[in-house]
């Protein structure tokens, strides 16, 4: 039996678990590269009855599952995952498995990337590092507002931080209601008023048709100048030819983004050159906790599968 692990940028997969525990009959590949088109796709997996994915990094559509058809067992990190086209894996019999996954690393992020930008972590580490000792003042939290565009478990969990630093936490979504808000200590507003109110805003919301591109010219035109904009949760949520026309023209001051619309972040990105960007490669979930969980369950969803019992299936 053949398994293919894909995407394992960071080199942790077979450092994670003991994959021992499979027996000598599983064939483990590990795979560091990305492959974008399926054309490569398709060969490279051929031959594997069971492939294991990183959260969205590798689409698994309709038209890659057609044709793998030695495929038996896919499994994602993550309890569900929006690319992967799970009615067309049932199709052709295929078990979809995943994983548990910690909340905490992408809020925990999310406070690394507002940091970076308010206080310049990144430009005073490179001028240390040059032989300077000054630099431009940064900014602190404590009076300021944040808006959190989503007010999730995650959401949540950076409006308990953003309390401790003293700062205002407002809050909006389309189906955020005043009760949920006020139970979380969190002042609901409207869409407008938050991008116009907000020194920080931080987008905490799945990615979806109703939530794509719902951070538009508008709602940046709305925001102070010296406000910042935070994405940790999906590139396609903020319309990102806007967000870099903004940064552009310092109509905002700056903005930190773990995620994109296409990823690994083209070379000749825009946001690559743009001094007031905080960039991090789609680690909001990266951690050696989270890592540990998703590899470990792995395994064991592969021994439930084996068994003829799945377990985690999406």
């Amino acid at each position: 039996m053949r398994l293919a692990i894909l995407d394992d940028y960071e080199k942790a997969a077979l450092k994670m678990a003991s994959w021992d525990r499979l027996g000598p009959d599983m064939v483990i590949d590990v795979f560091h590269d990305h492959l974008v088109r399926e054309d490569a796709l398709v060969p490279r997996l051929l031959s594997y009855d069971i492939v294991m994915i990183m959260r969205e990094r590798t689409p698994f559509l309709r038209s890659l599952i057609d044709q793998l058809p030695n495929l038996k067992l896919l499994i994602t990190s993550g309890a569900k995952n929006n690319a992967v086209d799970v009615e067309a894996c049932r199709e052709k019999g295929i078990v979809v498995s995943g994983t548990d996954s910690s909340k905490d690393p992408p809020a925990e992020l999310t406070w690394g990337l507002i940091l970076s930008l308010m206080r310049k972590i990144p430009q005073l580490d490179a001028s240390v590092r040059q032989g300077e000792w000054s630099g431009y003042p940064g900014r602190g939290l404590s009076g300021k507002v944040i808006g959190l565009v989503g007010l999730g478990t995650i959401g949540l969990k950076v409006a308990t931080v953003a309390k401790a630093f003293g700062m205002k936490v407002i809050a909006w979504s389309q189906n955020l209601s005043q009760e949920r808000a006020s139970a979380a200590g969190v002042v609901r507003v409207e869409r407008d008023e938050l991008f116009t109110d907000a020194d920080i805003v931080s987008v905490h919301l799945v990615l979806s048709e109703r939530s794509r591109s719902i951070v538009g010219v508008h709602e940046l035109g709305l925001m102070k100048q010296t406000a910042c904009i935070i994405n940790t949760s999906r590139g396609p949520i903020i319309d990102e030819q806007a967000l870099v026309d903004a940064l552009r023209q310092g109509q905002i001051a700056g903005a930190g983004l773990d995620v994109f619309d296409t990823e690994p972040l083209p070379a000749d990105h825009p946001f690559l050159e743009l001094p007031n960007t905080v960039l991090t490669p789609h680690i909001g979930y990266v951690t050696e906790e989270n890592f540990r969980m998703y590899f470990s369950q792995a395994i064991e969803d592969i021994l439930a599968w084996r068994a003829g019992n799945p377990i985690r299936e999406l």
